[in-house]
């Protein structure tokens, strides 16, 4: 079966590490959930038949909702030439500003948000998604005179398997988006990270702290206690360590491409937690 892959770039993406995710994730299970789904990278590698993903990320899941519906995906990928045509950096700059205007920001059909943010995701430094506190898109031009903006055949993938299977879409906070997981379904989560030093987390416009990680940790524990299959994915702090320290913890080795200081660029520790031992074959 051919596999969709990451049509974004995004902060934390888990495809260099997703064999080891693979690795520590349950053999078998009902229902998937991923409630900070990003890239998708460990959705799109599963491929569950039973799924419910989300992202607070209003934009980013439009860009889902959009590649689901086949008017909307046809037309998406229309404006995405329109803006392969056209890019410069004046024309990138003029696309992100869109947005400044909040009232025609709203009535900006969702096809042409959609393409929106997959073009300034392409062509923006370093693939980096970040917004201010007005939920403004605020990162700079990536000074490249061309930009690839999407992948036909994958995106023809990943439709084709939105629609024919049980995949629920979701733009909620992920304690919601997991309500109604039940004994037996496999949660992951993979959010915004712990730092022991201040670096970019800023996803949407409310950003996610320390009493963010806190409020996860318990959801993570009710999960748990429910008989879910739960992992996480995080940074190795001292902050995790004690939120999680009745599970599995296994510390490993990533690469991280994407920060503000290129010197912080690099090799990290990681963390994946789970909630339950992995059976051997």
């Amino acid at each position: 079966m051919l596999k969709g892959k990451p049509f974004v770039k995004w902060a934390g993406g888990k495809r260099q590490i997703i064999d080891k995710l693979k690795m520590y994730a349950p053999d078998e299970y009902n229902t998937y959930y991923e409630p900070f789904v990003g890239g998708g990278a460990l959705f799109f590698e599963l491929s569950p038949k039973v799924a419910v993903i989300n992202d607070y990320n209003e934009e980013l899941m439009n860009v889902f909702y959009c590649i689901k519906d086949e008017t909307k995906f046809n037309k998406m990928c229309k404006e995405l030439n329109h803006h392969e045509a056209n890019h410069s950096e004046e024309y990138y700059y003029e696309i992100r500003n869109k947005d400044r205007d909040k009232s025609k920001f709203k009535k900006m059909p969702d096809y042409k948000r959609s393409a929106r943010t997959i073009y300034l995701n392409k062509a923006c430094f370093n693939g980096l998604y970040r917004v201010n506190s007005k939920n403004e898109f605020n990162v700079p031009f990536n000074r490249k005179a061309k930009v690839n903006t999407y992948d036909a055949q994958n995106l023809g993938i990943i439709h084709s398997y939105l629609n024919f299977n049980d995949i629920k879409l979701l733009n909620t906070d992920f304690e919601e988006a997991v309500k109604d997981a039940k004994k037996g379904d496999f949660i992951y989560f993979d959010p915004p990270y712990d730092t022991e030093t201040l670096i970019f987390n800023s996803y949407t416009e409310n950003g996610f702290g320390k009493e963010e990680q806190i409020r996860l940790a318990k959801v993570y524990s009710e999960l748990a206690n429910r008989g879910c299959y739960v992992m996480l994915s995080n940074h190795n702090t001292k902050l995790i360590k004690d939120l999680y320290s009745e599970y599995n913890i296994y510390v490993i080795e990533a690469k991280r491409n994407i920060n503000s200081n290129g010197k912080k660029r690099g090799k990290v520790e990681e963390v994946i937690i789970t909630n339950y031992e992995k059976s051997k074959k």
